[in-house]
């Protein structure tokens, strides 16, 4: 994997760049869809493709993991084969799970045992479980595994989680190096800066992270419930730290203000549920703001969804239009909303982009910011 630094902003700390891998090219700051069972939920892969344009997507290591499980995928050829998706593709480690199923798991220096959410039976990730996991799902870019810390944390229980995570990172790095790409790709591992909201943690794991030279470097932990200022001054202290010549990976962010004030920051590439999620409860993001498609103001609202996007999808389909099917609950409705969220998106980061190549970008961001979070 090859990155390449095009131009930065004067007024910020915002870049364009290329990575290239097997699969294809990746022009940042870019956003990327979540597909968390081998898909976008209500959208298909041509779609994802164009109007949407993605040029990478996620999928989940613990879901693909219980379902369909590795022997399915190792006998499909890994991830790519299995969806047939011939673009990039990045999975997280499994880490968030063990955040977000504190219920059902015991963490220990050796790994993280769980209960799988399907059938109760009994799991065991360690670092290196979790590197063979990703290795068969076989993603152009796989993740380290990490602990990721709640919102609020007790600082004493945040360091030593990070330390934790520091232990578990050397683990994954060796046996990473240790072994071999299983298909006809490369695949390059990401660590995971960690600590919470604690400026001295975040500084020392940055500095621990950007040390073992990785070619893409990841922060977590961040977006879990925290306020905006903390997540804004946490990726500043990080993103000063972490190599300029290799991608930032802002993971579960964000909203369209968290993701332009974030590249702002440096930060090259993010991932969220967000615009599917809210998508299929009927939240739109718009270039104007917010609409709930499901208010009855929309009624006979027969404009566009949004005038001003470049998504035919936005542009076909009236807003009274949508509210429709959302009432009368047709399936169509959720993938024309994900379809809008999801190219609205994708349209956000490409512009940021363009603006950043034409030296334009912190003008544009501030005018931009001001109407992403209104309520239409």
């Amino acid at each position: 994997m090859k990155y390449t630094l095009e131009a930065t902003d004067s007024k910020s700390s915002a870049r364009a760049g290329t990575l290239v891998t097997d699969h294809g090219v990746i022009q940042t700051p870019i956003f990327m869809p979540v597909g968390t069972q081998a898909t976008v939920k209500a959208v298909h892969h041509d779609v994802l493709k164009d109007p949407i344009k993605a040029q990478i997507i996620l999928g989940n290591t613990y879901h693909l993991y219980l379902r369909p499980g590795m022997e399915v995928m190792k006998k499909a050829g890994g991830l790519h084969q299995f969806m047939n998706w011939d673009l990039p593709l990045l999975t997280d480690s499994g880490g968030y799970q063990v955040y977000s199923l504190s219920h059902r798991r015991k963490i220990t220096e050796e790994g993280v045992q769980f209960f799988s959410h399907i059938d109760g039976s009994k799991k065991f990730f360690t670092p290196e479980y979790a590197i063979d996991v990703q290795r068969i799902i076989g993603a152009d870019i796989i993740m380290a595994f990490d602990e990721c810390t709640p919102f609020p944390c007790e600082y004493s229980y945040a360091k030593k989680s990070m330390h934790l995570t520091h232990r578990w990172l050397k683990r994954c790095i060796d046996h990473f190096d240790s072994t071999q790409d299983l298909y006809e790709h490369r695949q390059t591992l990401a660590p995971i800066v960690q600590g919470s909201v604690y400026p001295d943690l975040r500084k020392e794991s940055a500095e621990t992270i950007a040390s073992y030279g990785r070619g893409i470097n990841a922060i977590g932990g961040l977006s879990v419930g925290e306020p905006a200022e903390d997540l804004y001054h946490m990726t500043s202290i990080i993103t000063a730290i972490l190599p300029k010549d290799k991608p930032r990976y802002l993971m579960g962010v964000g909203t369209p203000a968290n993701i332009l004030e974030s590249i702002a920051l440096g930060i090259d590439m993010f991932d969220c549920v967000l615009p599917s999620r809210n998508a299929r409860h009927g939240l739109l993001y718009t270039s104007e703001g917010i609409i709930n498609i499901k208010n009855a103001k929309w009624n006979d609202d027969f404009s566009p969804i949004d005038p001003n996007s470049t998504s035919p999808m936005s542009l076909q389909h009236t807003k009274a239009y949508l509210r429709h099917l959302f009432r009368v609950k047709e399936v169509v409705g959720q993938t024309i909303a994900t379809t809008h969220n999801l190219s609205f998106f994708l349209w956000l980061v490409e512009t940021a982009r363009e603006k950043i190549q034409e030296g334009t970008f912190s003008e544009w961001k501030t005018l931009m910011v001001q109407k992403l979070d209104r309520r239409l």
